[in-house]
């Protein structure tokens, strides 16, 4: 048995090793430092922030700004720990509108390095400069603003620089602080130097439209391009931004920014529910782009929830999580070529400018055509039908959605086409100045059986018919089934599991919400539930499982997702089955009915498992191909 340690007295730590404490958990790394200086300079009110460093931050950072600039009676007081201008009483921390106010940074950061404050206001007649280590304070030439220098950072803690990677990795982190708020902030110009050159500047662009060409600035102009502009209102939940479309996707997540009241975060809520938006159009693990702003009562957002202020706790994160999922879906919901033919305005466009549409698409309606437009067309289908017989296909629907083993036997086929089409009147037949008004032009062949050939004014069209038909019999399946409600089956047998009190809570108070969702459970015991009633489609899966994902995502989010996707998993299989498919020989009219449905079916630019379905070849890459014009 080891001896017992010798009992120590309880005293008062030193101020100096309370302030390295909480260095340890604000400052991590320069980057930190970086991200807490700009937060200041913004809260002050600065246009223009200029970040200086060298040693990739190690060796000295200077953050200097055209703000307010504090008085020279402040200067010792803002190295004080828990020492701020943001708030003054609980109230204030309930509604925090600052990207500062814990008043730890400043005190953290001169514990662990060598800094100095210089600043002068606008009444002050010169600048003061502040020696963090010594408090001395002496006058010094400077406009008003603020500049703070940090120097040697970690050099009275030497095992903390240990970690510390190399300069290239540190600048690099430095870099990505800046460019986070540069994303927020784009009436605010933002320049960084490393070792005298410059490595990154973004000029203020004030407007909507110069938030369009920061979003451009900062990560390309392929970002705007390839993406689709959000402003979507849920309540007290306001979402904003642009969320990159499923083609724009990469293979990690380190496009992804998300902003709650202008502070960027990293929120499992917001995370979540950004990513359940993309599930049906996504290929594989690949992972979304966006930049999303989430504007809320700041009341409804608890950010004191840790030191770095990376972290918030919504009041309702469900309300979030729906306004997410749901400003995502609806905009990506818009196929492509409807955006093209509505003559969408160019995200760089000016306030003053006026949107025109495409060359081709200069006499394209704005809403899909009426059936009496399909019949002066010459087109022989409608948008708007989704079977010979509706009736018929929706009972075959309900009829197959209590058997679900029987898909392949019993798949209604909403497509529009038939075995063998006889059309009066020939789509191929019509004037060329028409097919310039379709976005996805006019069909000239199939290529092997797979793949339609399309003409428009940019050049040629390529589809992979069976993906796109395929899209399309999907959504309209989606668009039925929305129409009837979620049957329950009740189990012969009940299945009782033992269950947290987490989900025993669930189970309490959401009872209603899983009533709609088809599922019956009820408390057996204080430690134990029940499942006595299932969804009718999803009868022969485990009822257990079903519920405890269930009642885990309902904790969490909204358990219509976990439901929705099994749901849509049958009819991704129903719609596979449904669609035309490949090495069929399509006639020019079946052709050509299948490229109007694609231009006003939602989500058509990709297939039920992401991929895409269609692809424009501008004249110029095949002019490229034949080397003309060299």
């Amino acid at each position: 048995m080891s001896e017992s340690l010798p009992r120590r007295a309880i005293l008062e730590l030193p101020d100096v090793l309370i302030s390295q404490i909480a260095a340890g958990e604000v400052i991590e790394r320069p980057a930190s430092v970086v991200r807490e200086l700009v937060d200041n300079a913004l809260d002050a009110g600065a246009s223009h922030i200029s970040l200086r460093l060298l040693g990739g931050g190690i060796r000295l950072i200077s953050v200097e700004d055209d703000g307010s600039g504090i008085p020279v009676e402040e200067l010792p007081i803002a190295l004080k720990r828990h020492a701020t201008s943001k708030i003054n009483s609980l109230k204030d921390l309930e509604s925090v509108a600052t990207m500062g106010f814990r008043g730890e940074a400043l005190a953290a950061v001169n514990s662990v390095s060598e800094m100095s404050l210089l600043s002068r206001t606008a009444e002050a007649p010169n600048a003061f400069i502040l020696d963090g280590q010594t408090g001395e304070i002496k006058p010094a030439a400077r406009a008003v603003g603020t500049t703070v220098e940090v120097k040697e950072l970690f050099f009275s803690t030497p095992a903390r620089r240990h970690f510390l990677k190399s300069e290239s990795t540190e600048l690099a982190h430095c870099v990505e602080a800046v460019r986070r708020h540069a994303l927020a902030r784009p009436e605010v110009s933002f320049s960084i130097w490393h070792e005298g050159k410059i490595v990154a500047q973004w000029r203020s662009h004030p407007g909507e439209s110069g938030w369009n060409q920061r979003l451009a600035d900062v990560l390309g102009e392929d970002f705007v391009t390839d993406s689709v502009h959000i402003d979507f209102q849920s309540g007290p939940v306001h979402v904003r931004g642009r969320a990159g479309t499923p083609d724009a996707a990469r293979a990690r997540a380190d496009q992804q920014f998300a902003y709650v009241n202008g502070r960027f975060v990293r929120d499992k809520v917001i995370t979540h529910g950004a990513r359940s938006a993309y599930e049906d159009v996504l290929h594989g693990q690949r992972q979304p782009v966006y930049v999303l702003y989430v504007q809320m009562d700041p009341t409804r957002v608890d950010v004191n929830v840790h030191p770095t202020k990376i972290e918030v706790r919504f009041r309702d994160s469900r309300e979030v999580h729906q306004a997410m999922r749901h400003a995502i879906e609806s905009a990506l919901a818009v196929p492509r070529a409807q955006r093209l033919a509505s003559g969408e305005a160019s995200p760089f466009m000016s306030a003053g400018q006026t949107a025109t549409p495409n060359s081709f698409l200069s006499a394209t309606p704005s809403a899909p055509p009426s059936q009496s437009t399909w019949s002066q067309r010459g087109m022989a289908f409608s948008p708007d039908r989704a079977s010979e017989d509706p009736a018929k296909a929706m009972a075959e629907l309900k009829a197959l959605w209590g058997s679900s083993n029987q898909i392949e036997e019993t798949a209604p086929n909403p497509s529009g086409f038939t075995q063998s089409t006889d059309l009066s009147n020939s789509a191929s037949h019509q004037s060329h100045a028409a097919d310039h008004e379709w976005p996805l032009g006019r069909a000239i062949a199939q290529l092997q059986g797979v793949y339609i050939l399309a003409e428009n004014s940019q050049g040629l069209i390529v589809v992979d018919m069976h993906a796109a038909h395929e899209r399309i019999v999907y959504e309209r399946l989606k668009q039925q089934l929305d129409s009837t409600q979620i049957t329950s089956q009740p189990l012969l047998i009940p299945a009782s599991f033992a269950a947290t009190p987490q989900e025993i809570t669930t189970a309490e108070n959401c009872a209603e919400v899983l009533s709609q969702l088809g599922l019956e459970v009820s408390t057996l015991s204080t430690k134990t539930l029940a499942v006595r009633a299932v969804p009718t489609s999803l009868a022969k899966g485990d009822p257990v499982e079903l519920a405890r994902s269930v009642l885990a995502e309902l904790a969490l989010h909204d358990a219509a997702t976990v439901v929705q996707r099994a749901q849509n998993e049958i009819l991704a299989t129903m719609a596979c089955h449904g669609a035309v498919r490949a090495n069929r020989k399509l006639t020019l009219d079946e052709m050509n009915a299948l490229l109007r449905q694609m231009e006003f079916t939602e989500r058509s630019d990709q297939c039920n498992h992401g991929r895409p379905t269609w692809r424009q070849v501008s004249m110029r890459e095949l002019d490229a191909l034949f080397l003309r014009g060299r």
